[in-house]
């Protein structure tokens, strides 16, 4: 059997890049998921393409950082498929400056996307895991949550922030036999990651083949990008476990760049 047959998935930022892939390895392993995006049309267009190959998917407009669009949301899901069993809280953006720069509206906004969503998106979908005896939920976080990198304060501060509140949840969500991890990739090479590349060319007065070879990549043991399969394993081997085994756990997806 399919290792999420019948499971109802929620993937937040789902059309595109990571959590596109992350809902297509669910729906083929036998989910229904839920492509939850702040593009509407985004997320209708990947449910189209995801009924070609035979994946049943729904759309779902949702701002992870306003909890009147994440309640409307789930319980648009709840009112269609009538629980919810796994969350991915992939939903995220990049901004990069030195501190002394960064604009506190910037560093507000990386917050509510990234820490907010990843809240808001939780005390959601948990009321109904709690309801229906179980669940999992899987925070996507980064490298980032372990290791710090120039230019990035409020990334670094919200992906760790992930961590504890993975733990806090796999501790309050125990007995309702609800898990709660963390994957933490390296970069992978989605048009996120494509935009920050001549960003940091600029911010560091280098090349763009030397942010690659020199910034992304250089703590890596194969000077290799993470790819979106490699992080849908991960998402999937936490999703699926058939136990409280591993729980407040983080899984490092690095090409060896984080190593703890």
């Amino acid at each position: 059997m399919a290792q999420l047959q019948d499971k109802i998935a929620i993937i937040t930022g789902a059309a595109s890049g990571i959590g596109r892939e992350i809902a297509h390895r669910f729906g083929a392993e036998g989910a229904k998921v839920v492509i939850a995006d702040l593009k509407l049309d985004a997320a209708q267009a990947t449910v189209d393409a995801f009924a070609k190959d035979g994946i049943t998917a729904m759309a779902v407009a949702m701002d992870v950082s306003d909890e009147a669009a994440v309640e409307a949301g789930v319980a648009a899901v709840i009112a269609k498929w009538g629980r919810i069993d796994v969350l991915v809280s992939n939903a995220g953006i990049q901004i990069v400056h030195p501190i002394e720069d960064f604009p506190f509206a910037d560093w507000k906004k990386m917050l509510a996307i990234h820490l907010d969503g990843a809240f808001l998106t939780t005390k959601a979908c948990i009321k109904s895991m709690y309801a229906n005896g179980g669940g999992s939920i899987v925070y996507i976080g980064s490298v980032h949550s372990k290791e710090a990198s120039v230019l990035k304060s409020a990334y670094v501060t919200a992906k760790h922030g992930l961590l504890g509140l993975a733990r806090v949840v796999a501790k309050e969500g125990a007995k309702h036999n609800v898990r709660a991890n963390v994957i933490c990739p390296g970069f992978v090479r989605t048009p996120l990651v494509e935009k920050q590349i001549p960003e940091q060319a600029k911010a560091l007065g280098i090349t763009e083949d030397e942010v690659i070879k020199n910034v992304m990549l250089k703590e890596t043991v194969d000077g290799e990008f993470t790819t979106t399969d490699d992080v849908a394993d991960a998402v999937l081997f936490f999703a699926s476990a058939k136990s409280n085994v591993m729980t407040g756990q983080s899984l490092n997806v690095s090409h060896g760049w984080c190593m703890d």
